[in-house]
């Protein structure tokens, strides 16, 4: 029976094959690999890391999913984990001595950035992601300072990840094809993250981008002097977008520093 895309989970499947083979040659899988697929749908990804792989993990919510992939492959071959990725402990699937765990998915459009900030939890011990998202969400991740899509999602990821868009994916590589573009982002966590305490960061940086059309001294207001905002290196006539990540750690840290937990 065919499966019929829920609305509600976000479901687009892929099914061109070029478009499914380029996504593999990016994530270069290698035997031995310790991988968990977040979203497998009808497991056309799944099929095509399971030619390298003797083994993978996955994590699927819609149960009708869950019921045909216990069906197709045995639990040796593929492990399934029947839940929200949202609310998902990757720290609980095994990874072999001396490695890390590479994650890969079709991340549903309604829960993308939420996911991207929960899998923030796990960059220690993760080596790498591969996801296809919203070309509009990827271009706010790896925008840079002056774009018109950096923001506060460009600024917490680029902290914690280097990125890459891959290529772009067009709406009819999917059935039923979305009705934008998507595209395909590499995710590799930074060993050493500038020291910051994330809380603090993410408070000042939702402060700066709630009223982006107006200069940072402004928006700022009741959390940075005007001299303060200049001591982090920023002109303080500058909009948000033109500040970049480090100087939005350099503020979170002046603020910890006076506020001390």
């Amino acid at each position: 029976m065919k499966h019929i895309a829920r609305k509600r989970f976000g479901q687009n499947f892929l099914h061109d094959d070029h478009v499914l083979n380029s996504i593999t040659e990016s994530i270069a899988p290698r035997v031995g690999d310790a991988m968990v697929e977040i979203g497998p749908g009808l497991g056309a990804m799944t099929e095509q890391l399971l030619r390298t792989l003797p083994q993978m993990h996955v994590v699927e919510l819609d149960r009708d999913l869950v019921a045909r992939l216990e069906k197709a492959y045995t639990r040796d071959k593929l492990v399934i984990h029947a839940g929200d990725a949202l609310k998902f402990d990757f720290s609980t699937i095994p990874v072999p001595a001396g490695q890390k765990l590479r994650v890969v998915g079709n991340l549903p459009y309604n829960i993308s950035s939420p996911l991207l900030f929960h899998l923030t939890e796990y960059a220690p011990l993760v080596q790498d992601q591969h996801f296809m998202l919203q070309k509009e969400v990827v271009e706010r991740m790896v925008a840079e300072p002056g774009s018109k899509v950096y923001g506060r999602l460009s600024v917490m990821l680029q902290w914690r990840y280097q990125m890459a868009l891959l290529f772009v994916v067009p709406p009819e590589a999917f059935d039923p094809p979305p009705k934008v573009d998507s595209a395909i982002v590499r995710m590799i966590p930074i060993a050493q993250p500038l020291p910051c305490d994330a809380a603090t960061l993410e408070a000042v940086v939702q402060k700066a981008f709630s009223q982006r059309r107006k200069v940072i001294r402004n928006c700022l207001a009741g959390m940075f002097t005007e001299e303060q905002i200049a001591a982090a290196g920023i002109n303080p006539t500058d909009r948000p977008e033109m500040v970049a990540m480090e100087a939005y750690v350099a503020l979170a840290n002046s603020l910890s520093a006076r506020n001390p937990a």
